[in-house]
């Protein structure tokens, strides 16, 4: 049968060469299709998560969506919005030539190369997840990734697993503000039982931008912004959101309740802060002692320069988050695919971040864990004078085999 090809642009690989399935536009989950979708959304987790691959005609390689994707190690492939009409019945998508071919065609066998790097230089590192089933298959890895001792969980990934809404229920009054901590804590509590011995879990409070909360709230209005990624999310919204406290609060409780004395495997981080002063207001804001650790995310050039104040507050560990600082120095936005060519993980500006970050760390004694796709692993290591990474799972798989 003859097929045709249609060039794209792969912005998630996987472990496959190419992989062929049914389309599915529905954008409801059919487990093992290929979903064809215009652009990857919260609203469409459960389809995104239950196919074996997704062809998109917008977004950028990094958008919080495809980063699901990287851990689930889902193939994402993007294309020309005028070809995505053209999809139907069975396709091909062909990982080593980033098209897709319309019509039955013989898959590739080869696997495709992905970039080495010598583990073995690696001291620590978090493990960015989806859910248990990512913990799961990372400590059943053989010979095990005896590095792999933190993993690390958006807290709106909980929701989107669970069939959260948690701007509608912290907008519903105290009661189910407290009822929606307590079902993060019980989604937290689920992952920290397949924790090995030593190993721990990270959870990065709430950051839904407002055009993705718009898509999982049902009651409650969300404002509409002209700049989401740069508007109202991250610390400042914790802060603005009267009710999370008492979310975090019940959530912490339901926790202690249920882990007892390991209930100091779970610990917290802060999203999309810029200073000293953000920090211990939120700190204040969510009732933590001092002797209460919390991490931080550094995202943002202010938070870079910031640092060195986060550690003489008391962060207890800094995440830097390169996806974002890359976007934020560059001016460059991360979704935007015309600008695909100016987003660069390996920018010398962005590179001086990392080690300023690193380094800063290091001086004050507090641990420092940079995020790296995998293609970046080596580079990093190489380049600067860390040790300590953070890994999508699947990424980590394939680095392991």
């Amino acid at each position: 049968m003859s097929f045709r090809e249609v060039p794209g642009v792969l912005l998630v690989g996987s472990d496959e060469q190419s992989v062929r399935g049914i389309c599915n536009r529905t954008g409801k989950p059919i487990d093992g299709a290929i979903l064809v979708i215009d652009a990857l959304s919260p609203d469409r987790y459960d389809a995104i998560v239950g196919s074996a691959a997704v062809i998109c005609a917008r977004g950028g390689p990094t958008g919080h969506m495809q980063s699901l994707c990287r851990s689930r190690g889902i193939p994402v492939l993007r294309i020309d919005p005028l070809e995505l009409d053209a999809l139907a019945d069975d396709v091909t998508i062909r990982l080593d030539r980033e098209s897709v071919l319309l019509g039955r065609a013989e898959p590739a066998t080869q696997p495709p190369p992905f970039p080495s790097a010598d583990l073995d230089d690696v001291e620590s590192i978090c493990v960015v997840i989806s859910d248990s089933a990512d913990i799961q298959s990372i400590n059943a890895l053989r010979p095990r990734v005896e590095q792999a001792n933190s993993y690390f969980i958006r807290e709106e990934f909980i929701c989107f697993a669970a069939g959260l809404s948690p701007i509608d229920s912290l907008r519903a009054g105290i009661g189910e503000a407290e009822r929606y901590g307590a079902e993060v804590a019980s989604e937290l509590c689920s992952m920290a039982d397949e924790l090995l011995p030593g190993q721990r879990l990270v959870m990065r409070l709430l950051d839904l931008r407002s055009d993705d909360a718009a898509q999982i709230t049902t009651g409650a209005h969300v404002d509409d912004e002209p700049n989401p990624e740069l508007g109202l999310h991250g610390a400042r919204w914790l802060l603005n959101e009267r009710h999370y406290p008492h979310a975090f609060q019940s959530l912490r409780t339901h926790v202690r309740e249920h882990l007892g004395a390991n209930a100091d495997r779970i610990s917290f981080a802060v999203p999309f802060i810029n200073d000293r002063d953000e920090f211990l207001r939120l700190r204040r804001s969510l009732d933590l002692g001092d002797d209460t650790p919390l991490g931080v995310f550094v995202e943002t050039p202010a938070a870079v320069h910031a640092a060195a104040d986060f550690c003489a507050a008391g962060a207890g560990e800094l995440f830097v988050g390169t996806k974002d600082l890359a976007q934020f120095y560059l001016a460059a936005d991360r979704n935007n695919h015309r600008v695909s060519a100016a987003y660069q993980t390996r920018h010398p500006a962005v590179l001086a971040a990392l080690r300023q970050a690193v380094e800063t760390g290091r001086d004050a004694g507090v641990p420092v864990h940079v995020f790296a796709l995998g293609a970046d692993v080596d580079h990093y290591l190489r380049h600067l004078p860390t040790r300590r990474l953070m890994m999508c799972t699947a990424e980590l798989r394939r680095l392991a085999a």
